[in-house]
């Protein structure tokens, strides 16, 4: 059984961010960029551990998405991750329901930008795919994203979405979703 810790960045210290950049980078196998881990910094962090090891991360940090004209406050999920000798344990499950709490409880709207080999997770804990364009609101001014365009998923708290409508989500250094 895995024993799931909470704690804003500001209150992790340097061996606990290292710790979780390396599981990131193993995971994800040398794909999870500088801008990558900076984006899943400053806001909330679930942590997975197992015997006093890190075994998996997730964190949530507000952005601002734009739909039908409204700015909506966001909790974006970022940094995803367990180790893969300990995926599908409900390790994953534990630490979405975390965020899936922490959405529900302190933002409009949740989204992530999924890979494919979390879409069971994503689905599993209500998040829905966006059917919708997405764009960015770039330093040019909106432009679309339409290869993000599938792979975002929200999770509707307090706000309704219409997919015939943009969602557009803020600017930001290297993947904008």
């Amino acid at each position: 059984m895995s024993d799931i810790r909470l704690a804003h960045t500001a209150d992790l210290d340097r061996f606990t961010l290292d710790a979780a950049r390396v599981l990131l980078d193993t995971v994800f196998e040398g794909e999870f960029t500088d801008d990558d881990w900076d984006h899943s910094l400053c806001g909330m962090h679930a942590l997975a551990y197992e015997d006093g090891a890190l075994v998996g991360q997730a964190a949530g940090v507000q952005r601002r998405l734009i739909h039908g004209g409204r700015s909506l406050r966001t909790g974006y999920l970022e940094g995803m991750a367990v180790r893969a000798d300990r995926q599908r344990r409900g390790i994953g499950g534990a630490l979405m329901a975390e965020m899936v709490r922490i959405v529900r409880g302190g933002y409009e709207l949740g989204a992530l930008s999924a890979t494919e080999a979390g879409v069971p997770l994503y689905r599993a804990t209500g998040w829905h795919r966006w059917s919708g364009p997405t764009s960015a609101l770039t330093p040019r001014g909106v432009e679309r994203t339409p290869d993000d365009d599938g792979g975002v998923w929200v999770l509707p708290v307090a706000v309704r979405l219409h997919p015939g409508n943009e969602l557009t989500c803020d600017w930001r250094g290297g993947d904008v979703w």
